[in-house]
């Protein structure tokens, strides 16, 4: 079952060629968006993350770099078994040790606006430095 989860999980962040249709059961937003954006516009956010030894913690999201590093606030662990559990006020989870990250559906509407405005950019707002 753990892997079929995980399987489902990872299709979600393959890109499919452009005018194809979306997987079924799949959401045509999830996958075309980057792991990196979504995790920037969950700041502030509830977030769960699961380490490749099955522990668990889930808490706010304060902020990632781009290796996945993740700082928690308010952070419940629970144990790969499930029977012992620890509040954290802070918490800082290295990328390399992660299994995977469930976000707040709500997230991924910020995250969408957020791809939005940067494509809604003026034409020379990019470049280097010049109005052209």
């Amino acid at each position: 079952a753990k892997g079929a989860a995980a399987a489902a999980a990872a299709s979600l962040w393959r890109r499919r060629p452009r005018g194809s249709q979306p997987a079924a059961g799949g959401a045509q937003r999830a996958s075309t968006m980057l792991p990196l954006s979504l995790l920037r516009a969950a700041e502030d956010a509830s977030v769960l993350v699961e380490l490749k030894n099955g522990d668990t913690f889930h808490g706010k999201l304060v902020n990632c770099d781009t290796f996945m590093n993740v700082n928690l606030r308010e952070v419940t662990r629970s144990s790969s078994d499930g029977e012992r559990f620890w509040k954290i006020a802070e918490c800082y989870v290295r990328g390399s040790t992660i299994k995977s990250l469930r976000v707040d559906p709500s997230a991924i509407d910020k995250a969408e606006e957020l791809d939005a405005q940067f494509r809604r950019r003026a034409p020379g707002s990019r470049g280097r430095g010049r109005d052209d």
